[in-house]
């Protein structure tokens, strides 16, 4: 009797191991099928929520920025046409753009060194520390600092009668502004520019930074490389493509900047001025629609700018993983 039970109870073994079996599967099959429509439902949902932000971005960017390029392509009946394209061969116009790449690059590149030395030092401080919050947060706040608030600082600093101005004049006997306003021109405009463009070169070169591992040093001096070799055959080349594509963030933010510009030089000299002079008086140059023109010649430069952007971010985030 005993050996029959047993041998009875390990023939049940299967079949209960199989009815167990058998009775998981549909169980599991009924979860997908209930979880299927869930999943779904709460990304209908999610798509849901992005409305508002898509309304807003068709409403108050898309549709301007159409109407604002596509009025360059009509003449004054509205009947399209590509001569307003002539306005890029007018020399006010050239002078326009020459002064906004000038003024951009400038202010990026010593905007991107100053702001690459500073992450460079804050690198070195304790990330979750009181210093290091305290300039992060300034960073955050200065880099959309611009417009009419940061025109009148520079005025009641540098400008003719600023305070700077008028103690260099009756301490050294220097006046910078002897021979007209500085900071009224486009060449005066690099130190308001560089003012919000190194915080914002802090804050997106720091992360590349931080992404460069200790354990890359320590393997090669464990190889027998000294310091400035590291920097030169690991560091800078993979901090290279972070650096160069911030520097060019930078280009951008310079490039489309008008608020400050606008405060500070009442005439032309910047392609924003000269969109804002079109906009404002008669036709300049003989042209219609012209400031549609200028803005598709901007468009065009900050798709090609922010396209080198993206390629160089998508480069430098494979060593930040």
């Amino acid at each position: 009797m005993t050996t029959a039970s047993a041998g009875a109870k390990r023939a049940a073994a299967p079949a209960l191991g199989a009815t167990l079996v058998t009775s998981e599967q549909p169980a599991d099959a009924t979860t997908r099928r209930v979880a299927g429509p869930r999943v779904r439902r709460r990304g209908g949902v999610a798509w849901l929520g992005l409305t508002p932000f898509a309304a807003y971005v068709l409403l108050f960017l898309a549709v301007p920025a159409v109407i604002a390029i596509g009025s360059g392509f009509f003449d004054a009946s509205g009947r399209p046409t590509f001569a307003n394209l002539a306005a890029f061969a007018d020399p006010s116009v050239l002078v326009a753009f020459g002064g906004s790449f000038a003024l951009s690059a400038a202010s990026a590149v010593i905007g991107a060194v100053i702001g690459a030395v500073v992450c460079w030092a804050l690198a070195a401080l304790r990330p979750d520390g009181l210093v290091r919050s305290m300039i992060d947060s300034a960073a955050s706040v200065l880099a959309q600092f611009g417009g009419v608030m940061l025109a009148f600082a520079f005025i009641a600093t540098i400008g003719v009668q600023g305070l700077v101005t008028t103690w260099l004049v009756s301490a050294f006997n220097v006046d910078r502004n002897a021979s007209g306003g500085f900071l009224y021109t486009v060449p005066g405009l690099v130190i308001p520019y560089v003012y919000f463009q190194v915080p914002l070169m802090v804050l997106t070169f720091m992360p590349a930074l931080e992404g460069v591992k200790s354990q890359w040093g320590e393997a090669a001096a464990t190889l027998g490389a000294s310091r400035a070799t590291y920097w030169r055959r690991i560091g800078l080349p993979v901090l290279a493509p972070a650096f160069w594509g911030s520097l060019l963030l930078l280009f951008a933010n310079g490039f489309s900047s008008f608020a400050t510009a606008a405060a500070l030089i009442s005439q032309g000299g910047i392609v924003p001025l000269t969109i804002r002079a079109q906009l404002t008086s008669e036709t300049i140059i003989g042209l219609q629609n012209v400031a549609g023109v200028l803005a598709f010649g901007m468009v065009v430069v900050m798709a090609v700018v922010m396209g080198g952007y993206s390629l160089l971010q998508r480069r430098a985030a494979r060593w930040q993983r």
